[in-house]
């Protein structure tokens, strides 16, 4: 038995310094530059839209671009400009992340959020609420308490479906997407 391995490797993967140059996320004025340097970036943006509508992974990375992370650089034919022109005519809105991978940095005194309990957790699954306590610099008491409220809404949001926005259609935000003047570009 053979087992073939269809994996697709998108084309920012082996250029990604073209894809995050930020003259062709936010190009210049056309008359900032000289006309090398403009014809120079028309080529290069050219061939990077071309190589980003080719790829078959691209409506999903435009969906997630656009609807589930906000993501910076030339991505899916569009920059981070296209993308907020995208979201506003459908209505939505991605959360920026807000703190590191390990929360926000703790400076003594003063109460333990929430979401650093839950960052400590996740980072330290096996440490016992003493040591998460010892980590933030705070009492027992205070992890119990937030591990229990996650537990709690954790228990709610399984009884009740969420009231959030509804996300739109992959074919909504193509739509959008074909309105803009820049994905006619090549």
């Amino acid at each position: 038995m053979t087992i073939v391995d269809e994996t697709t490797t998108p084309p920012c993967a082996f250029e990604p310094e073209v894809y995050m140059d930020e003259l062709l996320d936010s190009p210049p004025a056309r008359t900032d530059i000289t006309a090398a340097e403009w014809e120079r970036l028309t080529v290069k943006r050219a061939t990077a839209h071309r190589q980003c509508a080719g790829c078959p992974l691209m409506v999903e990375c435009l969906y997630r671009a656009v609807v589930q992370i906000d993501v910076s650089g030339y991505v899916a034919c569009t920059t981070e400009h296209d993308r907020s022109v995208i979201r506003r005519r459908l209505g939505i809105e991605v959360q920026q992340q807000t703190t590191t991978a390990y929360g926000a940095a703790r400076v003594g005194g003063g109460p333990v959020s929430h979401d650093a309990v839950m960052t400590a957790r996740q980072a330290y699954p096996k440490d016992t609420c003493h040591q998460l306590a010892e980590r933030l610099d705070c009492s027992t008491s205070t992890i119990k308490r937030h591990l229990r409220r996650a537990r709690e809404q954790k228990r709610d949001e399984a009884l009740s479906p969420p009231a959030g926005p509804c996300l739109p259609t992959v074919d909504a935000v193509l739509d959008v997407f074909d309105e803009l003047e820049t994905s006619k570009v090549a």
